[in-house]
């Protein structure tokens, strides 16, 4: 904005006339007439990443390099053309993330000092994460089909040429040499069933029929336990509402499967303790975007562990194709996983920290 001054001195009074201010979990920004800010409650700090001395020493265009939004809305309350002005922004910060906001705005009596609270616009921020995610999918997928494609050729090639060459070893050598072919011959087998898994989602044909989230649960609930039959306790916390949706059953069976196997074989230090859990929610969510689709409900599916928790190193990677955090993982679990909800229009969420892994699965409900 033209016209304003330099910034002016915080008055001693400011933080005292606003001490309430200081317990809110808002972040809230008091400035004067000529948008130099004068007073940061403490979750203005943290929301900005600046100290309050640091805040004071700026007027609120030079905290953002698209500072003129927040500073035009500043001047229509100061115009008194809005007694409280709210709207969506995109802070932008230079080296680090946007920040998406919910702003208010709002004019104080007379002596032109504006009060601004800013909000973190968490939908918006949820659906730059999935698009993100939606995005990375995409990329693996192309990924995974052009490398299965070019390491599956070969594979024949060397396969064949080591069974040709074990029919031309010599008699006399034959027992000792072939064991060097057979080796070509499994791993080259080995990497086939591995090309294979890749392919797989991409050619399975998506078969629809009416699914029960229950019946997938219960299924997955007893291979399981028919793997890890002591010490582990799979509890149950269903809301029988949720109704039935078109779907592909055994592709949602391996989805729940895969997720929860890996949190089996994370809880085998609490399996041998015996106090190892294992918890399968559904609940029914409401007005939920899922890949910029508004659904009026969808199915909410949490699959919760008592583990370790994901290593940190992992786990913004932990649905990349190949990435494990367990000896002799393939890291393809998850990445299986995550097509297949895709494919059925839904996302993928997970938080874990030391105790407590939680993935989410949310699917549109009819």
């Amino acid at each position: 904005m033209t016209g304003f001054g330099a910034p002016s001195i915080a008055p001693a009074g400011a933080p005292a006339r606003f001490a309430g201010l200081e317990l809110l979990a808002t972040a809230v920004l008091l400035v004067g007439p000529d948008i130099a800010v004068r007073y940061a409650n403490p979750a203005a700090e943290n929301l900005l990443e600046l100290s309050l001395k640091s805040l004071q020493r700026s007027r609120l265009p030079e905290l953002f390099a698209n500072g003129a939004e927040l500073s035009a809305l500043c001047a229509q309350a100061l115009a008194h053309q809005y007694a409280d002005l709210r709207q969506d922004l995109s802070l932008q910060r230079p080296g680090r993330e946007p920040l998406h906001v919910i702003s208010s705005v709002s004019a104080l009596g007379e002596g032109g000092e504006l009060l601004i609270e800013l909000r973190e616009n968490v939908q918006q921020l949820k659906l730059d994460r999935e698009e993100r995610i939606l995005d990375q999918s995409q990329a693996n997928k192309e990924l995974i089909r052009n490398m299965a494609h070019e390491i599956k050729n070969p594979l024949g090639g060397i396969r064949g040429a080591a069974q040709l060459l074990e029919l031309e070893l010599p008699p006399h050598h034959l027992l000792e040499l072939s064991e060097y072919t057979q080796v070509i011959i499994k791993e080259a087998d080995r990497l086939q069933t591995l090309v294979d898994r890749l392919l797989a989602p991409h050619r399975k044909p998506h078969i629809v029929g009416d699914v029960n989230i229950h019946e997938v649960c219960e299924r997955v609930r007893s291979l399981i336990l028919a793997e890890f039959p002591t010490g582990l306790t799979i509890r149950r916390d269903y809301d029988a509402s949720i109704p039935e949706f078109r779907g592909d059953m055994e592709q949602l069976i391996q989805v729940v499967l895969n997720i929860a196997h890996n949190a089996a074989q994370a809880l085998k230090l609490r399996i041998a303790a015996g106090d190892a859990e294992i918890v399968l929610r559904t609940r029914v969510a409401r007005q939920v975007t899922l890949a910029k689709v508004r659904y009026g409900l969808a199915l909410d599916l949490h699959i919760i562990d008592n583990g370790p928790g994901i290593a940190p190193e992992i786990r913004d990677r932990i649905f990349y194709p190949l990435v494990s955090g367990r000896e002799g993982g393939s890291g393809l679990g998850l990445t299986l996983a995550q097509t297949f909800v895709q494919q059925h229009l839904g996302v993928i969420e997970c938080e874990s920290r030391p105790g407590l892994t939680d993935f989410r699965i949310l699917l549109p409900l009819p």
